[in-house]
């Protein structure tokens, strides 16, 4: 989907990991957190509040993708629990590298192929209402809602501040991907952050040679890192 047949820092080889020996469950880091906030400090050199938003938003980008192209491209919707979810920083390009567990569950729809394909792991759902609704459960209320609080009360980061990050991660996802995936964009969009609740904390606008571009009404702080950085679709502008 994003043109390229190599590896993409963020996500394992393949999604699936077959050997997870060197790799920890993502419910790690809800117990753990200086893993992921020590991670960010040293990678951003930043301050601790600023270090957690720039780390709450590359997590949620790579973590959301595979539901989120999933639904968009098959209507096939992994379920990223953090029991499911797979971690480690051993790679230097990413903060972070998610893989999944080779028995993670898939939710389709009833006439999809995969549900008369008789394998443990694929949850069939009635509809699309249904199949949306299993992917906020697992992506957001078994795994980034409870990583949402323990940021929230570790560091001075508002919960509407950090779920901007989920809601433009979740629209850069299907923008980038927009050329392969059928249907129009916005709408994908539209049906993903209503799933998730996360509607109001960007805007789509025109961007270069027609195509939609995201703004955000709130900010990651990528501009308080020591060399600051204003986003393309920043909400404060340079």
């Amino acid at each position: 989907m994003f043109g390229t047949n190599t590896a993409i820092p963020g996500l394992a080889p393949g999604l699936v990991v077959r050997d997870p020996a060197a790799w920890r469950p993502a419910s790690d880091l809800v117990a753990d957190l200086d893993l992921l906030l020590n991670a960010a400090g040293k990678r951003w050199n930043a301050q601790p509040h600023a270090a957690a938003a720039m780390a709450w938003k590359a997590y949620t980008y790579w973590l959301a993708l595979p539901a989120v192209l999933g639904f968009a491209s098959a209507r096939r919707v992994p379920l990223l629990t953090s029991t499911n979810v797979l971690t480690h920083f051993d790679d230097p390009r990413p903060l972070i590298t998610l893989g999944l567990r080779a028995d993670t569950p898939v939710a389709v729809l009833a006439t999809d192929p995969l549900a008369l394909s008789g394998l443990s792991h694929v949850r069939v759902v009635p509809d699309e209402d249904a199949l949306l609704a299993e992917l906020r459960r697992s992506l957001l209320d078994e795994h980034l809602t409870p990583l949402l609080n323990a940021l929230h009360t570790r560091v001075r980061l508002g919960k509407r501040t950090l779920l901007g990050s989920l809601s433009s991660g979740v629209a850069y996802g299907v923008l980038r991907s927009a050329d392969v995936l059928p249907g129009p964009s916005a709408e994908t969009i539209a049906r993903l952050h209503e799933a998730l609740g996360v509607e109001d904390l960007i805007e789509l606008v025109p961007g270069a040679a027609g195509k939609l571009d995201v703004q955000r009404k709130t900010c990651c702080l990528a501009f308080t890192l020591p060399t600051p950085k204003v986003c393309r679709g920043c909400c404060i502008k340079s």
